[in-house]
């Protein structure tokens, strides 16, 4: 079976872990549109370190042969993408805002050991993540838009846009191709194959370290990220240079948790609900 082309031995691999995914609550949780602000607030934190370490070891192999033929950081990097984000939901100040939890941090640590010792596994994580986000992307967009009452105009999921990519389809068949022509033997294949579930595993991990995070900030009633609130620049621009006064910050916050179910439990399922989706759904639809 090794004969075949390494897009197709990556699907076949992570084949079981996909339709583990598919049949949690979480997805379905979150095609109903039930993912509150601050858990996709983390996730996108989260999401951010992860990318600007993929991003850096891309960076620094981009003339390698082991990964050369698949750099396309115009059409598909997100870093810039996720600033943009984490700007509109955290304000100037993000970088000294958003968590970055121990599981994040492992995940960070594999992609610059990978980057820096294993250059030709980079590209089981690349293909995992940005093939992903490629896929699912804009059901995603439009469920978490609709969902968050995000502006239609698109602030604050400029993670899911890619706009150099006009074709979706036609984009993921030239990667497909690009990355089935790079050079590999037999072990070399295997250990790509086993890299491309680590990489799941370990999306899984911090999603997991996320659904503690929140379920433990709840338990005290209160967010884990108490000034990580939703800026209200589009809607009341009397407030956008200088702090919310504290009776409209709290309505705003009780208005927020008064959509919302309020149990421990249900926002620890519905913070694991974006993470199947995003992995899930996206590599399904590869």
């Amino acid at each position: 079976s090794m004969s075949k082309d390494l897009s197709e031995l990556l699907k076949e691999a992570t084949k079981e872990v996909h339709e583990q995914a598919e049949n949690t609550p979480f997805m379905k949780n979150f095609q109903r549109g039930q993912v509150s602000l601050h858990e996709f607030k983390l996730v996108t934190a989260s999401l951010y370190f992860i990318y600007s370490a993929l991003e850096e070891e891309i960076e620094r192999n981009k003339d390698n042969p082991v990964y050369a033929p698949v750099y396309f950081p115009v059409e598909l990097h997100r870093k810039a993408a996720l600033e943009k984000d984490l700007e509109y939901f955290y304000g100037s100040n993000w970088r000294q805002e958003i968590p970055c939890p121990e599981a994040t941090q492992k995940y960070v640590e594999r992609l610059h050991y990978v980057g820096k010792n294993h250059p030709e596994l980079l590209v089981a994580h690349a293909y995992t993540r940005y093939l992903g986000d490629l896929s699912g992307g804009q059901v995603l967009k439009k469920i978490a838009q609709k969902a968050l009452g995000l502006p239609s105009t698109g602030e604050g999921l400029a993670f899911f846009t890619f706009d150099g990519v006009s074709n979706a389809t036609k984009f993921k068949q030239l990667y497909r191709s690009r990355m089935n022509a790079l050079e590999m033997d037999l072990a070399t294949k295997k250990r790509v194959l086993e890299e491309a579930k680590k990489a799941f595993l370990l999306n899984i991990r911090v999603f997991e370290a996320l659904q503690e995070l929140v379920s433990k900030g709840h338990e005290n009633g209160h967010p884990v990220q108490p000034k990580a609130e939703l800026r209200t620049r589009s809607v009341n621009k009397s407030h956008e240079h200088g702090p919310v006064p504290r009776k409209e910050s709290e309505k705003t916050n009780r208005r927020q948790t008064d959509m919302m179910p309020t149990t421990s439990l249900v926002r620890w399922i519905l913070a694991l609900s974006f993470l199947a989706m995003t992995v899930a759904v996206g590599l399904f639809a590869m």
